[in-house]
């Protein structure tokens, strides 16, 4: 379950690895194992957009869209890049994900905790 305002302070309280706290506004974060996280402004905007979708699929193409814009269109291997450092900081084991799933082709799906 989701706290409120996602563009407020977002707490992901029930399961998300045990309790994993983002604070989009400050780019800050605690991860499941207490470690405070500092998050680059790309990593907490991809953050937002997969919490903002929980259980769907959300497309490469939909990140890169949503997080740099028109403007500037870098390859998807970017965004599979900032997934590994997601996964690396918030997932308990990073090589076998529970929240941040690859679709092979397509792009992320995340989950929060319980869900399948």
């Amino acid at each position: 379950m989701l706290e409120e305002a996602l563009g407020t302070k977002f707490t992901i309280v029930t399961g998300f690895t045990g309790g994993n706290e983002i604070d989009f506004r400050a780019f800050r974060a605690r991860s499941w194992n207490g470690i405070a996280q500092e998050l680059t402004e790309k990593e907490a905007m991809i953050l937002k957009v997969l919490a903002e979708r929980p259980g769907e699929i959300v497309s490469r193409e939909d990140l890169l869209e949503r997080v740099w814009g028109y403007d500037v269109f870098p390859s998807t291997r970017t965004v599979d890049n900032f997934i590994l450092r997601l996964r690396k900081r918030f997932e308990r084991d990073p090589a076998n994900p529970r929240h941040f799933l690859t679709v092979w082709g397509v792009g992320y799906r995340f989950m929060l905790e319980g869900e399948s």
